[in-house]
């Protein structure tokens, strides 16, 4: 694990002020628990929201359209804005970033379990998504700049992969819980101590971490239009199922977002320190991370949704029983993500991507045989596929994309990865449904058959992640690995990020 802190206003280096022993190595510990506790309550709160519009629509008396914005929102500012916070937490700190996240999400949450019409709960919803955008990228690069490259990264990167794994299975038990025993309003509320709490530890625990100040300059243009490019295509994802594909809205958002991308690229070519360097997207390993990415994205976020469905709709389970259901899926993904470091030293992180994506694939083609009635416990197994699968794929594609690339690029690596992720989500929760819909012609058998339909496409992404990994694992032998550092500039980069004593934020 890296030894070394920055100065206060220097990017120069110096060594860890002396201590007990062991004591730097705990204080480690201590700040990845707090990374890992932040992370988790992001990711928590894509599920535990889910499981309250119910209850959302029923006690404001929305329609179910209107309810759902209160996902939509969300989405719109946390997809668009990742890139933009991943270049921000390089340029200006990666604590510094992470924390004001934190207090931008936890404002959020209260205004929301606070909110008594639609305007304000989707409003506080689009400011959360703001402060995910932030909190998400910078938690990433502060795990990838603080551990050096090779086994400490690669277990960390695991624990990272495991909270998340287990933090989107376990908002359908919370909220479950939650919305059963006390209101919809917890699901928010419940935000804020943890969030506060982690602000506050975060300067005792995490050092600061950043570019040199000379030739920092922030690419506002080329920002401006990426944000716009994925905003405009999650909201147009995110919306087709229920405003239909060929709708005035979904087509001109379509428009705006391949117009917006093709305005970024030409604004990246001209600027002088653009959000993206080329050389960076050109990276094998990078444009291998990302693809995998999304693709798990849109596994995952489509499997979990038609799944909670089938298990409410068809079992006639109730929230609770659905996400007791459920949670295996994020126990045995909580396991992958634990010992995937282990795992990938003995057959390589390549072999790991591939042996994941093909467990998912076995996973989803079981779940072709959803039962119409009776009990679900049979098909445990592959629930339980499908979550290794997940958190297996989601561990090693962050473990190649951070490898080989400079310090200080990784808060924009997690932008790069955490907006193709959540793409991927955008477009699996929006197609597999409408997969299960447009098989579904009426009568509980021909809406199980929509959901095995669903779970088809699924196998499908599954299985193509499966071939892109393999791809990848074959080409490795035909090219040289890349150095440690070779997107390095000249000047001097961020040190480590993760050890306690740090002084305030500069």
């Amino acid at each position: 694990m890296s030894m070394l802190v920055p100065a206060k206003e220097s990017p120069a280096i110096g060594p860890v002020p002396p201590g007990k022993p062991g004591s730097s190595d705990r204080r480690h510990g201590l700040g990845l628990a707090l990374i890992l506790a932040a992370s988790f309550m992001v990711v928590l709160d894509f599920s535990i929201v889910n499981v309250a519009l119910p209850s959302i629509e029923q006690e404001l008396g929305l329609a179910a359209s209107a309810v759902q914005w209160v996902i939509t929102g969300y989405a719109i500012t946390f997809g668009g804005l990742l890139m933009l916070g991943g270049r921000a937490a390089d340029l200006f700190g990666r604590r510094r970033m992470f924390v004001a996240g934190l207090l931008i999400f936890s404002a959020a949450s209260l205004a929301g379990g606070l909110a008594h019409d639609l305007a304000l709960l989707v409003a506080s919803r689009a400011v959360q998504g703001a402060g995910a955008a932030l909190v998400a990228p910078a938690a990433l690069s502060l795990i990838t700049t603080g551990f050096a490259e090779g086994r400490q990264r690669t277990r960390a990167l695991g624990m990272y992969g495991a909270t998340a794994s287990v933090g989107f299975v376990a908002g359908q038990v919370l909220g479950g819980v939650l919305v059963q025993f006390t209101s919809w309003r917890s699901v928010f509320l419940v935000n804020v101590p943890v969030g506060l709490l982690a602000a506050l530890l975060a300067p005792k625990l995490l050092a600061e971490s950043r570019r040199p100040r000379v030739g920092r300059h922030l690419d506002v243009g080329g920002a401006v239009f990426i944000t716009a490019a994925v905003a405009a295509l999650v909201f147009a994802v995110s919306q087709a199922n229920v405003l239909g594909w060929a709708s005035p809205a979904v087509l001109a958002a379509l428009t705006t977002s391949a117009i917006s991308a093709a305005a970024f690229l030409l604004v990246e070519r001209g600027h002088r320190d653009p959000l993206v360097r080329a050389e960076l997207m050109r990276l094998p390993s990078l444009r291998t991370a990302g693809t995998l990415n999304l693709l798990l994205g849109l596994w995952s976020a489509g499997e979990m949704l038609v799944l909670s469905l089938y298990l409410q709709q068809a079992l006639g389970d109730s929230p609770l029983v659905t996400g007791l259901a459920i949670a295996p899926q994020g126990v045995i993904g909580f396991t992958a993500g634990a010992f995937g470091a282990r795992l990938g030293a003995r057959i390589g992180i390549l072999r790991v991507l591939v042996l994941s994506s093909a467990a998912a694939t076995a996973g989803f083609l079981v779940l072709t045989q959803l039962p119409a009635g009776g009990h679900y416990s049979p098909l445990l197994a592959a629930v339980m596929l499908v979550g290794f699968g997940t958190a297996g794929t989601a561990f090693g594609t962050m473990v190649i994309a951070s490898g080989g690339v400079a310090e200080h690029d990784q808060g924009v690596v997690g932008g790069v990865i955490n907006t193709s992720r959540q793409l991927g989500a955008a477009v699996g929760a929006a197609l597999l449904p409408a997969v299960a819909q447009v098989v579904n012609h009426g009568g509980p058998e021909a809406g199980v058959r929509g959901d095995r339909a669903a779970m088809l496409v699924g196998a499908l992404v599954a299985a193509l992640a499966t071939v892109v990994a393999w791809r990848d694992h074959r080409a490795t032998g035909k090219r040289a690995p890349a150095g440690p550092n070779m997107t390095e500039p000249a000047v001097a980069t961020a040190p480590a990020a993760l050890h306690a004593g740090a002084g305030a934020m500069s």
